[in-house]
């Protein structure tokens, strides 16, 4: 029996990210489309800062490329708007008219990057690609980090009291001691809470505990 020939083209890509583009020149913004899209970018393009922070969905794993200096919103007041959110998507800066001091204003304030324009395919392909990976990182060890902390809350007040003396290095005689509890009690609250933390060993608990208490 004979198969025909697999057409491997005819298979979707998915996106590698989602980059917006924000700039009031809709020739820049259309250039930029079809730069990002040949390279397998999702890309959403706004004419003002004000479209884009409509439709800006944060839980996207994205990067911003946004003009600075545009009708109504400047970029400026784009990217205070997302910090106010507490919002992570790195942000670059593709101005004809930008300085040195709101680059460096813009940078202390957390900006990836401060492009000119007309900016450079070989600067800024590698960027965008540095950028995204970097946000699905970011995205793994934040869902790791809440994971963690779900399964920590979990724990009744004396688990907790229990896991902490664990995380101390106390002997199980040592905490049946400083709790004023038999050592069969700490046997058991011990053996709930590698069970609420789905941990095998101590070594396995001890990385739920530091995973949850990463950037507090």
């Amino acid at each position: 029996m004979s198969f025909p020939a697999f057409n491997f083209d005819n298979i979707r890509k998915e996106p590698l990210g989602t980059v917006y583009v924000v700039d009031d020149d809709a020739d820049v913004r259309d250039s930029m489309r079809r730069l990002l899209e040949s390279q397998d970018y999702r890309v959403e393009a706004f004419e003002s800062g004000e479209s884009f922070i409509a439709k800006y969905d944060p839980n996207a794993i994205a990067v911003l490329l946004l003009d600075q200096r545009m009708p109504g919103m400047p970029g400026t007041e784009v990217q205070d708007h997302l910090i106010a959110r507490k919002a992570t998507i790195p942000i670059v800066f593709l101005t004809g008219h930008g300085d040195v001091p709101m680059a460096v204003n813009a940078l202390k304030k957390g900006a990836a990057d401060f492009l000119q324009k007309p900016v450079k395919i070989e600067i800024l392909l590698p960027l965008i690609a540095k950028l995204l990976n970097e946000a699905r990182e970011n995205r793994v060890q934040s869902e790791r980090q809440s994971l963690n902390e779900a399964m920590l809350s979990k724990l009744t007040p004396r688990e907790q009291q229990v896991l902490e003396r664990i995380v101390a290095g106390r002997l199980n005689k040592q905490i049946a001691d400083d709790l004023g509890i038999s050592i069969k009690t700490v046997e058991a609250h011990r053996a709930s809470i590698m069970d609420k933390t789905n941990s095998g060993t101590v070594a396995d608990l001890m990385r739920v505990v530091l995973g949850a208490s990463q950037n507090h």
